[in-house]
């Protein structure tokens, strides 16, 4: 019973149900999402075709502390965003 239910909220077991492109960020030392599973759905979305951006930051856990890791992350979310939506957006520096 309980598996059945961890199954059903498992993002992995809902990967045709994607139907737009994804921004995934990662910290490599959350506590909370381990970067392993993460992986593991980048690669079902890769084998289906669908698109997507992955970002993996080492020095992170769940959440961005570090201001760099923060504005790093932005500006890759401005980016995908504009091109997913279309729109402008100003290179990182």
């Amino acid at each position: 019973k309980d598996a059945e239910f961890l199954k059903s909220r498992s993002p992995i077991h809902k990967v045709d149900a994607i139907k737009i492109p994804m921004l995934i960020a990662q910290g490599a030392n959350d506590p909370r999402v381990n970067q392993a599973e993460s992986e593991q759905i980048v690669a079902a979305m890769k084998a289906k075709g669908i698109e997507h951006e992955y970002m993996v930051f080492p020095d992170e856990g769940h959440g961005f502390a570090k201001p760099e890791n923060r504005l790093k992350f932005y500006a890759a979310a401005e980016k995908f965003l504009a091109k997913h939506l279309g729109g402008r957006y100003e290179e990182a520096m």
